[in-house]
């Protein structure tokens, strides 16, 4: 597993999410088996508010490198939808991104495939986990970014790891929008990984809309809109729950 949070600025990030060299990480076959076992123009459903949290005082300044974020002991509050996807379109380091489609799942098992990944969700008391899905400008690149909450950091990096490999198995799961771009997630070769920000697991999963096997310089390509789509919206969110432990 990598993590963004240990190489010092973005700009030096690594062009694989995971380590493995050259490699592409692909999940092509098995996406495409789950896949269709799921209705892909499935909406969020209706579920009653989260439980409010415990009013007991949060400790103050936990330090190390997440803050508040480290344990849901000091960022007890649950994510909101619209805390982490807020905007249709966002945009980083000059790129673009529309956002198609968002979904909050109570049952984080139901946002991944392998059973691996579910079991490692479990056992992190995962309690949510939040999918969007983004097409870039060209309408030529497509994905989806999800974040789960976790119990401890631990939890969160061994969720992150699971999987990792030139050839995944266990990853997250693409969501479909109804537009007709990202309708195509899911039925192709992937660029999929993920990393851990304090008790948050964060993966993606991005491939081309016709779903071909990247070549070397087009890994590069998926790697961008990858981060460029997640530092637009997950990154800011989770970087305020590290400061302050509450929702923004």
């Amino acid at each position: 597993m990598w993590s963004p949070y240990d190489e010092g600025p973005r700009s030096r990030r690594p062009i694989l999410i995971a380590a493995g060299g050259l490699g592409v990480l692909v999940a092509g076959g098995i996406g495409l088996a789950m896949l269709a076992n799921s209705d892909p123009t499935s909406q969020p459903s209706t579920a009653s508010p989260p439980a409010q949290a415990s009013d007991a005082p949060i400790p103050s300044n936990p330090g190390g490198k997440f803050g508040f974020a480290a344990s849901r002991a000091t960022d007890r509050h649950p994510l909101g939808l619209k805390e982490v996807f807020k905007s249709r379109k966002v945009t980083f380091g000059g790129q673009s991104y529309l956002m198609t489609t968002s979904r909050h799942d109570k049952k984080c098992k139901d946002a991944v495939v392998g059973a691996k990944l579910q079991k490692a969700l479990t056992a992190g008391k995962c309690t949510q986990f939040l999918r969007a899905s983004f097409r870039d400008a060209s309408g030529k690149i497509i994905g989806t970014v999800g974040v789960a909450n976790l119990r401890t950091s631990a939890a969160a990096s061994k969720v992150a790891s699971v999987g990792a490999g030139k050839s995944r198995e266990e990853y997250l799961k693409a969501l479909p929008g109804k537009d007709k771009v990202t309708k195509f997630l899911g039925t192709g070769e992937a660029f999929a990984g993920g990393w851990s920000h304090g008790h948050y697991a964060v993966m993606v999963w991005f491939q081309y809309k016709d779903g071909h096997l990247p070549k070397k310089s087009e890994v590069k390509q998926l790697n961008q809109a990858a981060f460029g789509a997640t530092d637009a919206t997950v990154t800011p969110a989770l970087e305020s729950r590290s400061l302050t432990g509450k929702r923004p």
